[in-house]
Order: C-alpha cells, then structure tokens, then sequence
C-alpha cells in the first residue's frame, strides 16, 4: 500500500507538469501514431497485446493482464510543415490570391510527456489512470499568410486522462472500460480577411482572441485474449468525445465553435514465435463525423466564387459560413490504417523492436487551401525502439519514428481557374524516452 500511495503521489505530480507540458503531435491526421512507448516502437500495433500502462489509451481490456506498475515518458517531436503556392494572384475582383512562394511554419519542436498508472488489485482485476496528450494543429508561419494584420496560425493542444476497469473472464480473456476525460487549449491568427470577405457568421470571434479552452467526455471499451497457443487477438472501439464550445472562436468551427475528437476503431493480432513477436493492427478514424473537422471548405460542392461577367468573381451563394451548424471546415475525409511490428527478446535483459505503418492522409486536393493551417498530409510511419531491463524492477526504453516526407496538391479555389496551385507538405521525427518501475 506505501508502494501504491509513492506511485500515485508520483503520477499527481508528473499529471501537473503534464497540465502545463502538453503540446500536439500529428502523425494519422492528428492522432499519434501509438499509445506508450513500447507500442510506438511497433509502429502503433498492440491492441492485441499487453506491455504497459499506456497501453489502456489503446485497448482498455490490457489493464486485466498487467502487474501493478508505473510507466513515465516523455517524447520530443520534430514535424516540419510547409506550403508552397505556385502562380500569380490575378487580382480579379472578388478573388482570393495568395503570394507565390514557399513558407515553413517556425514551430517545430515540441515535448509531449505521458504517463500511465496500473493497479492490479486482484488477481482477475485491474485499475488504470493514463495521461497522454496529442493534437497536430500547431503551425506558426512568420507571414499574414491570409492578408491579414498577423503572422498566420493555429495552437492546438489535447489532453486525455483515460480511467479503466478491466476484469479477466476466466484465464484467457479480458474485457476493459474507460472513463476519458479530455481538455484541448486553441488559438488562431492572421484569419481575419475570411471574416472581410463574409465567409464567417462571427468576424469578432474568427481570429487573433487568443487561446480558449474546451473540455469534454467519451468512453472506451476493449476486448483482450489469448485464442490459441501463442496467438492473441484484441479489438476496441473510443466513441466521440464531445467538447464543448470554443466560444471565442465561434465564427471559425462550425457549429459555433464546436470541435469535438473523433471516434475510432481497431483490431489486431500479436503472435509470439519462441523469441519473436509479430503484430498487425488496423485502425479507422471516423473525422469525417466533426463538422468542423469533415465539413468542406465548400459544402455545396460549387466553385467558392463565379465570375461575373464583367472579368471579375461574385460569391457562391450557397457557400455556408464558418461557423454555422454547416459550415465550412478542413474537410478531412475518414482515413484507415495498418500497422505492423515485431520485437526480438533473444538478447538477455533487452528487448528490441521495429515497426511500418501506413495509412491515407485525409486531406483532399480540393480542400488544400484552408488546410495550410493543418497540412496533417504524413500516411507512413517507421519506428525503431528497445527496452533494456535495468533491475527486476526497474526497466528504461527508447523509440524513435519517422514520418516519412509526403505532400498534396490542388488549386486555390477562391482564384481564377488555373491561376494558382498550394501544395502542402510535412514530414517528422519523434524520439521518446521512457521509465518504468
């Protein structure tokens, strides 16, 4: 019991650095690309495995099969965003050019710890508080990218605290639980010349109101077990997580300022082979489902502008405003993802692993011109990652990911036709270390 009293003391406190810490990453659109540090050295594949405390922000069912334990990160991740916009504004009147050129976002750098608390307090029965944060809005670009009075950009942080109950249903099988509560921190500049070409329903609370925050609930459920001989399979699903109101930025997402988190799904197998485990799972991310995430730029499938006649462009009246129920957003599609990894234990005291993913950016060619503020276009991951026990207690581990270099092309649309192509690109690091105990 001293023991548990130290660990939770330990978690309080890292939990209060992690309040002031957290910032995004975006590697599957804008989730991370795994959950505890083991799992991200595969590539994100484990929900058919149970490795560590974080492991629940995967598969809630994990928690029923571990020992009490302690798991501390801490990550630094390194994404490079960039947008280059090819062709001459043509000036029209009505039209929307931006300058030709290529603009890199300046923020580039951030620390993202996470942490994870296991509590078996029976033997069929386990208790789990995880910490992790993810986002991937987070661009900074030194220029009024949109014409307006301020650099450009979004500041997009998430939080999770994710509680679980998991319980063993004979010796093979588990059934998990959770409990998410979930806070995000916005901020937006340099949009204002949206709310001057009436393509929000609140030029007040468009841009440049500094951060606002948003809190919100969801669940988890999971399933665990072991199916034959060194096989396991797993599957889980997270529901919507509904936030509330970033009331400051009501005229940019839809439904006044609502931004919830998307569900998801996935199910996987792991088997292990005398020293070699091998994972494989699949995961679908429903962003399409959040207005403010799904709803396209246009949601009438129309040009944003026609011409006039005269050699200049009038407004699409069908075009519905930012921040309406309807209104436009970044019209990120659904997007599914494979991941695959393995790890070696043949080496005593030492554990290494590998992994690949791939997946489907979820950015249209169409929709490229508002997402410069969220180029989440990265579809391929590849990890590296060991654990070297220290102790029968103690145990310290490393991943490293790569989020391969990818891009997408597609007209300005607020242009004369064919007077201007925005391609977005990104590519990223992530090195994270870890403690355990």
């Amino acid at each position: 019991m001293k023991n548990l009293i130290n660990n939770l003391r330990l978690f309080l406190l890292v939990l209060a650095g992690a309040l002031l810490m957290t910032e995004a990453s975006a590697t599957n659109g804008y989730l991370s690309h795994g959950h505890g540090i083991r799992a991200k050295g595969t590539a994100g594949a484990g929900v058919a495995l149970f490795r560590d405390a974080l492991g629940v922000a995967t598969n809630p069912a994990a928690a029923a099969f571990l020992d009490t334990r302690v798991d501390i990160n801490v990550a630094t991740f390194i994404p490079v965003r960039e947008f280059t916009v090819t062709g001459n504004p043509s000036g029209l009147p009505g039209t929307f050019g931006l300058a030709p050129g290529s603009v890199e976002s300046d923020k580039e750098f951030f620390v993202i710890p996470s942490i994870g608390v296991n509590w078996a307090f029976q033997a069929d029965q386990a208790l789990g508080l995880a910490i992790y944060g993810h986002g991937g809005m987070n661009t900074e670009y030194p220029q009024p990218v949109f014409g307006g009075s301020n650099p450009t950009g979004v500041d997009l942080s998430q939080l999770f605290l994710n509680a679980t109950y998991s319980r063993k249903f004979g010796e093979n099988h588990s059934l998990g639980v959770s409990g998410i509560f979930a806070y995000q921190r916005f901020k937006a500049t340099g949009l204002e010349q949206f709310g001057n070409m009436g393509m929000s329903s609140d030029p007040n609370r468009l841009s440049d109101n500094g951060h606002d925050n948003s809190t919100g609930f969801g669940f988890g459920v999971g399933y665990l077990g072991k199916i034959a001989p060194g096989l396991t399979a797993g599957a889980s699903y997270q529901s919507k997580i509904r936030m509330s109101e970033f009331e400051d930025y009501a005229g940019l997402f839809a439904e006044g300022g609502d931004f919830d988190i998307p569900s998801r799904w996935i199910a996987g197998l792991a088997y292990q082979l005398q020293d070699w485990l091998f994972a494989a799972d699949v995961q679908q991310v429903f962003y399409s489902n959040v207005n403010s995430v799904g709803n396209p730029l246009n949601p009438a499938e129309l040009p944003p502008a026609f011409p006039d006649g005269s050699g200049g462009f009038t407004p699409n009246p069908n075009q519905v405003a930012l921040g309406e129920n309807e209104g436009s957003g970044f019209g990120w599609n659904d997007i599914t993802v494979v991941k695959l990894g393995t790890e070696f234990s043949g080496f005593e005291s030492w554990v290494l692993r590998g992994g690949f993913s791939i997946g489907q950016q979820p950015i249209a060619g169409s929709e490229v011109m508002f997402n410069i503020l969220a180029p989440g276009v990265i579809d391929k991951h590849a990890t590296l990652g060991f654990s070297k026990e220290l102790s029968d207690k103690y145990e310290i581990s490393f991943t490293a990911m790569h989020g391969f270099s990818q891009s997408v092309k597609g007209p300005n649309p607020f242009e004369a036709p064919d007077q201007q192509e925005i391609e977005l690109k990104m590519r990223q690091w992530e090195f994270e270390i870890g403690f355990s105990f």
